[in-house]
């Protein structure tokens, strides 16, 4: 028996369907909130991908749900249809071994409504998944009536939020009764998202989990220089070297997207392409062929990937650094997962030296590499030729350079005093050189002001 979440008092069906899972021990979020879910408070939890924040919240809510009560008694939103998919997912592993049926529902944009809304019309399910438009949606046309629910979670909020659907999400949360528990899980809490908060949330419980270490110890994160290069080659260039398992190269918008998808294409490479310009069926077929292995490269936009879970990639490639570095470390985090080893390779040009400086700032650091002869060795620092530069600035006077190169050889044990000595003396020669040029060029002018 998994004694570690039995200290959670869940009913054996889950305690059966986590060790049918694999888990062994909570996650530091689940340690934290799932005991306030418990008794019904209201909680933010703001944690990075993969923190295993998804059955924070279904565990203790699937715990409490009462099969007898045919009514809603859950709502969940989330801003993208593949992220509905996964919780839908993982709520049917949970309530698979249920004592009575549990029933769970999935409801998104690009789905036959219709359908849904006759299906309704016999049965409500007791959990509501699914994207803000289409189950508002579905509640205006009075076929899911989530009035009986006394539990909305919001997951990505500020996904919800940058995409435009916290209006939606407002509408919702309003049918709700007025002593709502609201379960808020987001990896940033932006500041145009706490009115929203405030209006719906009382002295709500906040767990700020932070990440253990930005970027995981097994993946090695290398930087390449594309030096003037096509960027389309260099990946090219990267994909055919080794044999990766699944690659995830990324870009910062849809036209890049299509641009590095279109050129590897053209150089013979089969390729996925995900982003929001991409029809929602066309959107579900891929990811399952990728799923299937099917495609071994995938090209995407921040947008379209985050809250896509897509196991065992072996390689993330930043085709352009992201402006929003949370963005940096959300698809750096897409390999070395389950402590398997992953690479993340990050290309970068002259323009980009302020990003990756940010980047360092966060307490990454960069193994800088190069692409030679079909083959990826070891180079030096970029921040060399900067040192190099600041250095040759400022002239050394020939004799000192000779004394310098001598004090490389270590040729005696005082040379290096000498060279101390030789140096501080002819800085101070040069000195008072031009102070004397100074002063004489002042006596000069002010003699011909005097004539």
């Amino acid at each position: 028996m998994n004694h570690t979440f039995e200290k959670f008092d869940l009913q054996p069906f889950l305690i059966q369907a986590i060790n049918e899972i694999g888990f062994t021990e909570p996650t530091e979020v689940q340690d934290k909130l799932i005991p306030a879910i418990k008794k019904g408070k209201s909680v933010i939890g703001q944690s990075q991908t993969g923190s295993g924040k998804t059955h924070t919240f279904l565990l203790p809510l699937i715990n409490a749900i009462n099969p007898g009560k045919e009514e809603v008694q859950v709502v969940i939103t989330t801003p993208s249809r593949e992220l509905a998919e996964q919780i839908y997912q993982a709520a049917l592993q949970l309530v698979e071994k249920a004592p009575e049926k549990i029933i769970v529902q999935t409801y998104v944009g690009g789905t036959d409504k219709k359908r849904q809304m006759a299906k309704l019309a016999g049965t409500q399910p007791h959990v509501v998944i699914g994207t803000p438009g289409r189950i508002l949606d579905l509640v205006t046309e009075n076929a899911l009536l989530i009035h009986t629910a006394p539990v909305l979670v919001i997951d990505e909020a500020d996904m919800t939020l940058d995409m435009g659907f916290l209006t939606d999400v407002d509408q919702i949360a309003s049918k709700l009764p007025a002593n709502l528990q609201m379960l808020i899980f987001s990896a940033t809490i932006p500041n145009k998202l706490k009115p929203f908060l405030k209006k719906y949330m009382e002295n709500p419980l906040y767990e700020h989990i932070q990440p253990k270490e930005v970027i995981s110890s097994t993946i090695e994160n290398w930087l390449i220089s594309t030096k003037g290069r096509d960027r389309v080659d260099v990946i090219y260039e990267l994909l055919m070297i080794g044999q990766p398992y699944l690659v995830m190269i990324f870009a910062n918008t849809k036209a890049k997207v299509d641009e590095i998808a279109g050129g590897l294409k053209a150089r013979g490479v089969k390729v996925a392409t995900i982003h929001g310009d991409i029809p929602p069926r066309e959107r579900k077929r891929v990811m399952k062929q990728v799923q299937n292995l099917d495609y071994q490269f995938v090209v995407a936009t921040d947008l379209a990937a985050r809250g896509i879970d897509i196991e065992g990639v072996s390689h993330v490639i930043n085709a352009e650094i992201p402006r929003d570095l949370d963005f940096f470390i959300h698809r750096v985090g897409r390999t070395g997962r389950n402590n398997l080893k992953g690479t993340a390779i990050t290309l970068y040009g002259p323009s980009d030296e302020n990003l990756i400086a940010d980047i360092e700032k966060l307490g990454i650091t960069f193994e800088p590499k190069t692409v030679k002869n079909g083959e990826i060795t070891d180079t030096f620092d970029r921040k060399r030729r900067a040192q190099r530069e600041k250095k040759t600035t400022d002239p050394i006077d020939p004799e000192i350079r000779g004394m310098m190169k001598k004090a490389k050889k270590n040729i005696k044990p005082g040379y290096k005093k000498k060279m101390g000595r030789a140096i501080k003396a002819s800085s101070l020669k040069k000195r008072r050189v031009e102070r004397r040029t100074q002063a004489n060029a002042i006596k000069k002018a002010n003699k011909k002001a005097n004539k």
